[in-house]
């Protein structure tokens, strides 16, 4: 049995969220005849399948816990990881400075472990189609196992190509195909060119970076191309607040810088772009400057292969429980504390 159902009554092999008294939360796959068990009691699976979205059920101990299924957001926040994830703050951004529409044709590299993957496939809708490309086959395995979990069903509208977009994009889209490509990835200039051709005339082009220094590099890459409008670059901080009567204030804690966001359309071939007067600035840069722009100096922070292979253990372990109905108890570690 496939379990993709988003509304009703909770059944066999959805993932559930329980958030107990302190407010931790707790992602379980509903089976029958199992129990999640914490220090203080347990609760039987039986007593949540078949209750509505939004109930409360107690323990053995009298401890009550609230029961609701993961939103995306809960989902990407809580689920396995090969590599770092796009936090839903810059995915909302992305699907909204990238106009990411239903029935687009979308590129995406890399994968990662999925999370903007997910994203991006429910706004391009199931007559949209998704291109992924990742390089390392390890993150692949656990981006398609983490959007399986969450879907229910591997979707049929999207592909994962193992190897480098800059060589594989011309094989898998010709020229001017494309509606949207985002580039997620330590050097996103290196693929400028492939995506180049590949975008439609207006299309859209948005890279996600970490540092100032790809940043500049960049957007300098697109603008020399001349076959786009100017980069917009930003970024995103999120700040939320306490309210409980009259003690209205910020919070002490907010999420802060994660990534740089630069967006271009693609300009019609023969076009060019008129000249926008700007102020004296420092532009130019020397083979030293860009020697500190490399992947190499630039830097990424690994993972231990022992650690990957865990992490795909979990995903798949998850995505199988959930397109298969199967009973199980919680996958060890999936366990999500937003605190």
């Amino acid at each position: 049995m496939t379990v993709n159902s988003f509304s009703g009554p909770f059944r066999v092999g959805e993932r559930v969220q329980l958030t107990g008294p302190k407010g931790k939360l707790n992602s379980i796959t509903l089976a029958t005849g199992a129990e999640f068990h914490t220090h203080r009691g347990a609760i039987d699976h039986d007593a949540i399948i078949g209750q509505p979205d939004g109930s409360v059920v107690t323990n053995t101990v009298g401890v009550e816990y609230l029961v609701l299924r993961p939103l995306l957001t809960d989902f990407v926040m809580s689920m396995p990881r090969g590599a770092a994830i796009i936090y839903p703050k810059d995915a909302a951004q992305i699907l909204g400075q990238a106009d990411i529409f239903p029935g687009a044709t979308v590129v995406e590299a890399g994968v990662g472990s999925g999370a903007l993957s997910l994203w991006l496939l429910r706004a391009i809708g199931p007559e949209g189609r998704l291109s992924s490309f990742e390089r390392r086959e390890e993150f692949a395995d656990v981006a398609m196992a983490n959007v399986t979990a969450f879907s229910g069903s591997t979707p049929g509208n999207w592909s994962i190509t193992l190897g480098d977009l800059s060589e594989a994009l011309p094989e898998q889209h010709p020229d001017h195909s494309v509606d949207r490509v985002v580039l997620d990835m330590l050097a996103p200039w290196e693929c400028i060119p492939a995506v180049t051709d590949a975008l439609k005339p207006g299309g859209v082009v948005l890279c996600y970076v970490a540092t100032v220094t790809q940043l500049s590099r960049v957007v300098e890459t697109i603008r020399s191309t001349g076959a786009f409008t100017d980069p917009q670059p930003s970024e995103t901080m999120i700040r939320s607040w306490h309210v409980e009567g009259l003690a209205v204030r910020p919070d002490h804690r907010m999420i802060g810088h994660t990534g740089f966001l630069v967006t271009a359309r693609r300009l019609a071939p023969g076009a060019q772009l008129p000249e926008l007067k700007r102020r004296a600035s420092k532009s130019e840069y020397s083979d030293d400057d860009v020697e500190t722009w490399t992947p190499g100096a630039l830097g990424e922070r690994g993972i231990s292969p022992k650690s990957l292979r865990k992490r795909v253990r979990m995903a798949t372990a998850t995505a199988t429980a959930r397109t298969a109905g199967d009973a199980g108890h919680p996958v060890p570690g999936d366990d999500a504390d937003p605190e």
